[in-house]
Order: C-alpha cells, then sequence, then structure tokens
C-alpha cells in the first residue's frame, strides 16, 4: 500500500504514457480492430492478429481472430 510518501501520480502516468500520440494511433488501431470483429465494450474476448503487427501483420479481416484474454495473453507479441 503506498504511503503518501510513495503515493503514485495517476495524472503523470496518463500524461506520460496514455496520451502520446504514438499510444493514441496504437488505441485506435486496438478499437478499429474490436469493432471490425463485432466485439462490444464490456466483451471479455479479444481480438488476436494472426501474424503481430510488430512482424508485419494488418488489421485487415483475414489477419484477426476472436479469442479468450487468456489465450492472447499466453501467446503474447511474438
Amino acid at each position: 500500500m503506498p504511503t503518501d510518501k510513495n503515493k503514485r501520480n495517476y495524472k503523470r502516468e496518463y500524461a506520460r504514457n496514455h496520451s502520446s500520440p504514438s499510444q493514441r494511433a496504437a488505441r485506435s488501431n486496438r478499437n478499429k480492430a474490436r469493432r471490425k470483429l463485432g466485439l462490444k465494450r464490456g466483451d471479455k474476448r479479444e481480438v488476436d492478429h494472426r501474424r503481430s503487427l510488430k512482424k508485419g501483420g494488418s488489421n485487415a479481416r483475414s489477419n484477426l481472430r476472436v479469442v479468450s484474454r487468456r489465450t492472447n495473453r499466453r501467446k503474447g507479441a511474438k
């Protein structure tokens, strides 16, 4: 449990990690992939890229599949 001395500064964390242009673009791409497969907000399943974006994969429908969170996290970005 953080003490007052070690209290997290959520505003600074957000500014540093979530609001940068590259993070916004990445979040937008993830949301586009979810919409393509018809996943709604609150759905626990995730979109898996058969060929990862890091390795040149795309958000094309043929490269996407719906999997459980556990499966997707186990696979990782290889």
